[in-house]
């Protein structure tokens, strides 16, 4: 039922014999954050090899292939990818990897920079060419620039060029440097196996799955190091100057159950927004059931305090990804008829809650609750763990435009309508915010409230940045 499409996973590890199997695997983990394209790029200390392609990371990196193996260095970084800036195509397939007069580096990125659109006009003007058509690429062409090679400190020179949300892995021939936005949006995390090689993740389920120990997050505005020295850190702005402003739709959506987010796990929070949303709109009904994967632990939580049983009534089919990365609508659509299908017995003739983490366009939820319907329920309440959606989001989220948002110019009796339910109960902002942990101005709230954190001052899309350039898809550069 979700219509929500995220960015990125990311994973770097340093100075590990089995780095591209471990990589491989961590990526894997991250799926979830990005089916579209996959990449991996390593280095000896010499040299950076790469290799990207459309698709998920195993089907990217097939097995009998022979391109791990081609790969195979103790220093790798990789990268899953769902389009926010740029269209899913093999060229926006990452980490990127560029030569420039510092030596060799791969960048991969999870997040979206507001104002890549500007950078990238002022460096074409002076003779830049692009060969991409997403945000990364703004970065390395700042990095090249001379005046900012000469810089002490180059890369935290550039990082105070960059506006947005965005968390970072360059590959340099002989190291790995890790950096995360100013306001802390997207997350990511640090690990050590028990060897002592040390990791990079966008959630700590991925250092579980190479068995790797949490460390700790890395910090809002800082860039840690990894090398032949161990795990250095330095800040390309002032500790505590800017208050975080965390996207806590990684907690409601994009984020898997086991990981840690923020300083709190994802399935404990969704638990509680459950509960919270039991209490504030309960329903007279028979079952609860949740829309899995992402709406299972508040049904969970719903269930619990409402004292109704749990159900599902709603099956997914792993073989379909999460619909929400799909790159139309209509494809959307179709995924969605795959991908969720309805238990009969466990719903006809019942009083049903179906709790959803959220709603954003509203066309794949109709036809979820019809099938509901046709299925035999007899009535059908909807619980949403989080508040209506009503303005875009920028910082990596795709929806960007206030004409998809069902909530946008809808009421709640009009959504309620819309939806073809019985009822319809919403998280309120306040009851979002008492269930995280965290001080309730340390989360983005923009695409509820529309107060923005970091300031857009043009809108924009994924497609901004295409310019209906050609395209020359090398994607095989290992």
């Amino acid at each position: 039922m979700s219509e929500k499409k995220e960015s990125c996973g990311l994973f770097g590890i340093f100075g590990d014999e089995e780095a591209i199997q471990k990589t491989y695997v961590g990526l894997h983990s991250l799926q979830h954050r990005g089916q579209e394209s996959a990449g991996i790029a390593s280095s000896n200390t010499d040299l950076i090899r790469c290799h990207t392609g459309m698709g998920m990371i195993r089907r990217v990196f097939r097995s009998g292939s022979g391109l791990l193996e081609k790969l195979a260095n103790p220093i790798a970084i990789g990268h899953v990818r769902y389009s926010t800036t740029g269209a899913s195509k093999a060229v926006n397939s990452q980490p990127l990897l560029a030569e420039y007069s510092g030596g060799q580096v791969a960048v991969a990125h999870n997040g979206n920079l507001v104002n890549a659109s500007l950078l990238r006009d002022e460096y074409e003007a002076y003779g830049s060419i692009f060969k991409s058509t997403g945000d990364t690429e703004i970065i390395i062409h700042l990095l090249a620039k001379p005046t900012h090679v000469a810089k002490p400190d180059p890369l935290a020179h550039v990082l105070n060029h960059l506006q947005g949300a965005y968390c970072l892995l360059f590959l340099f021939a002989d190291r790995i440097e890790a950096s995360r936005d100013p306001c802390g949006i997207r997350p990511l995390c640090i690990g050590q196996t028990e060897k002592g090689s040390f990791v990079v993740a966008s959630e700590t389920c991925a250092l579980d799955a190479v068995e790797a120990k949490f460390i700790r997050e890395v910090e809002p505005g800082e860039i840690v190091q990894l090398d032949k020295n161990g795990l250095s850190s330095r800040f390309f702005v002032k500790p505590g100057t800017i208050t975080p402003a965390h996207c806590i739709f990684e907690h409601i959506y994009f984020a898997k159950q086991n990981s840690l987010i923020f300083g709190e796990n994802v399935h404990e929070l969704r638990k509680k927004l459950g509960k919270q949303l039991a209490i504030d709109h309960p329903a007279n009904a028979d079952v609860v059931i949740p829309v899995p994967d992402s709406g299972t632990s508040s049904a969970i939580g719903y269930a619990e305090q409402s004292k109704l049983p749990f159900d599902m009534g709603l099956v997914r089919s792993h073989y379909i990804g999460r619909t929400f990365i799909s790159p139309d609508q209509k494809l959307r659509e179709l995924e969605v008829k795959l991908k969720l299908a309805v238990v009969k017995e466990a719903v006809c003739g019942k009083r049903v809650v179906v709790v959803d983490d959220s709603i954003v366009r509203g066309t794949t939820t109709r036809g979820k609750i019809r099938a509901l319907r046709q299925a035999g329920a007899k009535e059908i309440h909807l619980r949403v763990s989080c508040p209506p959606i009503r303005f875009p989001c920028f910082y990596g989220v795709d929806f960007p435009t206030k004409e998809e948002l069902l909530a946008n110019n809808r009421n709640l009796e009009q959504i309620k309508e819309f939806l073809e339910v019985d009822s319809i109960g919403y998280q309120s902002l306040d009851g979002l915010l008492s269930c995280a942990a965290l001080p309730k101005d340390h989360y983005c709230t923009a695409c509820w409230i529309g107060k923005y954190p970091i300031p857009v001052d043009i809108a924009f899309n994924k497609f901004s940045m295409e310019h209906n350039q050609m395209y020359m898809f090398d994607k095989d550069n290992v």
